[in-house]
């Protein structure tokens, strides 16, 4: 982990892990439980968006705590907040997984109708949209999935998205906007095959 100082460093106090890291790095297990049901959520997110697998995502987000296990002593407050160096890991560890791939393959999971649901055939729509859109996203590139599932489905501010994928901000705006025209095309062409069958 980088250690910065200087006038960026506001930013860093106000982070709200700050205070979680410093007490994991001395070994406090209830910090560390709070970090991890702070930020399981979003890590497990951000990785099943990558790499389309459920529980590869959920790997991927226990190697990321895992990190910050041996890791907590070397964090500095700098100019990134804790959450983003842990978006930072788990793309990184994304990229690693795909890079091992020999092919890529989806496992979807369609959810059990609560009472209180959409209809059955509302709920089947649902499914098959979301089928499509994950299929979509596994199509495009791992850098604008990256992109998309950082700032789409993570909802993070485009400067701290760049900042997870190291990349500018202009670069990040531009695997965005590739990424969302990659999910039209895909989209659309699946919808076309759709209507001629």
């Amino acid at each position: 982990m980088r250690s910065k100082s200087g006038p960026d460093t506001d930013r860093a106090v106000d982070d709200p892990d700050t205070a979680l890291v410093v007490r994991i790095a001395k070994g406090d297990q209830r910090a560390a439980a709070e970090l991890v049901h702070n930020h399981l959520p979003k890590m497990v997110a951000v990785a099943r968006h990558m790499l389309g697998d459920a529980t590869e995502a959920e790997d991927v987000a226990q190697e990321v705590f895992m990190k910050v296990w041996q890791h907590a002593h070397k964090w500095r407050p700098g100019k990134a907040r804790f959450e983003t160096w842990m978006h930072r890991v788990a793309i990184n560890l994304c990229y690693d997984r795909l890079r091992r791939r020999r092919e890529i393959y989806t496992d979807q999971v369609i959810e059990r109708k609560d009472e209180h649901g959409p209809r059955p055939d509302q709920a089947i729509m649902n499914a098959q949209l979301s089928a499509q859109i994950e299929t979509a996203m596994m199509a495009l590139p791992a850098r604008q999935r990256a992109a998309l599932s950082l700032c789409h489905l993570q909802e993070m501010s485009n400067k701290d998205a760049a900042g997870v994928m190291k990349v500018s901000v202009d670069a990040l705006e531009s695997l965005l906007a590739r990424g969302r025209k990659g999910l039209r095309l895909h989209l659309a062409d699946q919808a076309t095959t759709l209507l001629e069958t």
